[in-house]
């Protein structure tokens, strides 16, 4: 079964070069030598393998083309801390971002999950400029990032861009949201497999390399209860671990493990974002709830301390 982004389109811009001389608000100032430099490289590195950037029209993205930075996102990379203004907001391409609560007493718990679906620093241009929340890489990889002006001018000036980014936001929320109620609702076994599914979906394949420390450290509880969730999945066919290599072997018996929160938060980023996938498909899963088509299968190493080349 594909994934539910696996049909956003990889369109190659040749856009024209601002006017060189005097910058302004839209069209900033770029030396002609700098700017073809970086179009160059945004174009043969894919800016446009982040799903928000691919469902922006050409004439929005234009602008930004010069400005986005392609960048590496190593494991432990803190894109903003609880609290401090953010100066950029990422958008990951192969990197796996978690957005995260850390208590007084050191514990924590992941809040949402941002890949190549999304951008991660929404509270920028919501008008709060900082969030209590922090930002932290969990899967190694690359992305690109936009300074914080140039997002701000383009959300209050281009209808485009704010309409797709505040559509992002609701299902974002709507992640955090039911993952707060699913944490506290649901068995431990249920809540993985909503996590599992959750990260292979924002990648393209079916393995993940990650231990059951992280795993625990995101899902806010004690490692003996993910080892016996674990051991339960793998022991009904539904995954293999080994040695911090998980690799999901059922992604349809396991969205029938899971809980209805894999469902809901997938169809509302469907629902809202309908530019960065096809139409539902056919449901596969447990009756009376849609399983949502997934994104292409990935794999991801948070046991590596260095970016992907």
């Amino acid at each position: 079964m594909r994934r539910w982004l696996c049909s956003a389109a990889h369109r190659v811009i040749a856009p024209s070069p601002p006017r060189m001389g005097r910058s302004s608000a839209s069209q900033p100032y770029v030396p002609e030598s700098l700017y073809s430099q970086r179009i160059r490289m945004i174009t043969a590195t894919g800016a446009r393998d982040n799903r928000l950037l691919a469902a922006l029209p050409d004439a929005a993205i234009q602008p930004w083309l010069p400005l986005l930075e392609p960048v590496d996102l190593p494991l432990g990379l803190v894109l903003y801390e609880s609290g401090r203004t953010l100066g950029h907001v990422y958008f990951p391409t192969t990197a796996i971002a978690s957005l995260m609560f850390i208590l007084e007493d050191g514990s924590s718990t992941e809040t949402a999950v941002v890949g190549n679906e999304g951008v991660v620093g929404v509270s920028l241009f919501m008008g709060g400029g900082s969030t209590p929340s922090r930002g932290i890489v969990q899967g190694a990889g690359r992305g690109y990032r936009l300074a914080a002006r140039a997002l701000m001018e383009a959300f209050e000036l281009n209808g485009a861009v704010t309409r797709l980014m505040l559509r992002y936001t609701q299902a974002l929320i709507t992640q955090m949201a039911q993952t707060a109620a699913c944490n506290r609702h649901h068995t431990l076994e249920k809540q993985l497999c909503r996590w599992l599914l959750l990260r292979v979906d924002r990648l393209a394949g079916n393995e993940l390399v990650v231990t059951q420390e992280l795993i625990a450290s995101m899902l806010g509880v004690r490692r003996e209860g993910v080892t016996e969730a674990a051991l339960k999945l793998q022991a009904a066919g539904l995954i293999r671990y080994s040695r911090g290599h998980v690799t999901l072997l059922d992604l349809p018996g396991l969205e029938r493990r899971s809980c209805e929160c894999y469902a809901v938060v997938t169809n509302e980023y469907r629902r809202l974002l309908p530019d960065l996938m096809p139409a539902q498909l056919p449901s596969q899963g447990s009756a009376g709830r849609a399983v949502p088509c997934r994104f292409d299968h990935g794999a991801i190493d948070i046991e590596d301390a260095h970016a992907v080349p």
